[in-house]
């Protein structure tokens, strides 16, 4: 199934292209352009799609784990889930798990979860979010009166599933941008206090000392995460979204830590699937490879999580469930007509990058015989390697060093799969145990 036509690679410019080739190049698909890169797999995007539209949208919330080897797709896969929800008119967060950001710190989740917020606003982050909505009331009144303001007011902490610490750091908001300055109070004050607010709105540090003239009596934990992830989603749906669709990838990551870091972030995992079977407009996919739901290591370690997900765990790898909780890449992989369209789009792309004629040199034929080697290296299925090998193709060919018929493409996709090598051995390195 492919989302994109020609016509529309075709209107790119060299300086849009050339970027798009550096990120995969470096094995990523940037995320703005997952329609160029979208084959395959269409009983899983359409029945995702059909769940978004209606059971989410209508109020229903579910979990998914998307299964995958190292290079089956799965963060491209959920690239698709994130520009069909925003198609739909859904608010996304899409977190990758690093040392950065690991799942066994939950503060840090969510504040990666406001900060990656997409949605009808510009840019990204919930700070955008809260100045789009604060701008569009201003359009409607450059100044409200007391009543008006405590109408806001009674209006958001009447929303339903609004916490009201979410409900009284909005209407701080509020007073902040419309009420005219006390006697006493200079503008950087002002700004301060809103500084101070958005702060809070991330998830960030404050004292209680701060957030009393406020009203705000919390800062964002794990303990009152719940509320605040129903808060948050029911202030987008305030503003016409549908409903919050998150999506977290490279959960393995945490196979490789220690038992205490590992059973703190799936109790973390545990926390969220928890949160979602008593949402609302909700849903959460996980990426995670096999090692997960098999390994001694992975869930089933941990007792008060392996009791959830027992089900996908022990399900029969033959069964496929395009409505189940299991989104399993690996068994579905990409047909090679699937694969040759996919090389037909990258070489388009790169061809407009570089200002060369591409197809001449990288034809239909060798972008079969990639798959074909491929094929008989049993490496069919890896959606990551194939890229790095026409990307490295067309970039030999387009540097016209070695003509692409007198290169040896086994040699080609050995050092294709060494580089993808060395990424899965720096992202499995636990590096981030404190």
């Amino acid at each position: 199934m492919s989302m994109i036509t020609d016509n529309e690679i075709e209107g790119l410019k060299a300086f849009q292209a050339r970027p798009i080739i550096e990120e995969l190049r470096k094995g990523s698909v940037p995320a703005d352009q997952v329609p160029f890169f979208t084959v395959g797999r269409e009983n899983w995007i359409k029945f995702i799609a059909d769940d978004l539209e209606n059971y989410i949208a209508q109020g229903g919330a579910k979990v998914r784990f998307i299964r995958g080897d190292y290079g089956d797709g799965k963060t491209h896969f959920m690239s698709i889930i994130h520009h069909l929800a925003r198609r739909q008119g859904f608010a996304v967060s899409f977190v990758v798990l690093t040392r950065e950001v690991p799942i066994h710190k939950f503060e840090a989740v969510y504040q990666n979860i406001v900060r990656q917020l997409r949605g009808n606003f510009p840019g990204l982050g919930v700070r955008n979010l809260l100045k789009q909505w604060l701008d569009d009331l201003a359009k409607a009144e450059t100044s409200f009166t007391v009543e008006q303001i405590a109408e806001l007011a009674e209006n958001l902490r009447n929303i339903p599933g609004m916490n009201i610490n979410f409900a009284n750091a909005l209407i701080a908001l509020i007073k902040n941008r419309f009420v005219p300055l006390a006697e006493d109070e200079s503008q950087d004050e002002r700004t301060d206090a809103r500084e101070l607010l958005l702060h809070w709105f991330e998830a960030g540090k404050a004292t209680k000392k701060e957030l009393k003239p406020f009203t705000i009596f919390e800062i964002v934990n794990k303990t009152n995460s719940k509320l605040m992830l129903n808060s948050l989603n029911s202030f987008l749906r305030h503003l016409d979204h549908k409903g919050l669709i998150l999506l977290l990838d490279e959960l393995e990551t945490v196979i490789g830590q220690s038992a205490s870091i590992r059973n703190a972030a799936y109790e973390n995992v545990r926390l969220l699937i928890d949160n979602s079977e008593q949402a609302e407009y909700f849903h959460i996919f996980f990426a995670i490879i096999p090692d997960v739901l098999l390994s001694e290591k992975g869930f089933k370690s941990y007792d008060a999580l392996w009791s959830r997900v027992r089900a996908i765990g022990e399900q029969d790898d033959q069964i496929l469930n395009y409505r189940g909780v299991l989104v399993d890449l690996h068994q579905t992989p990409l047909k090679q007509a699937e694969f040759v369209n996919l090389g037909q789009h990258l070489r388009q792309i790169h061809q407009i990058a570089y200002r060369w004629d591409a197809t001449a040199s990288v034809s239909d034929q060798i972008l079969l015989e990639l798959c074909e080697n491929q094929q008989k290296m049993g490496l069919l299925n890896e959606v990551r390697l194939f890229v790095k090998q026409v990307i490295r193709l067309l970039d030999l060919a387009e540097q016209g060093e070695t003509p692409v018929e007198n290169l040896d493409l086994a040699e080609h996709i050995i050092a294709s799969q060494q580089e993808m090598e060395q990424e899965k051995v720096e992202k499995l390195e636990p590096s981030w145990d404190n």
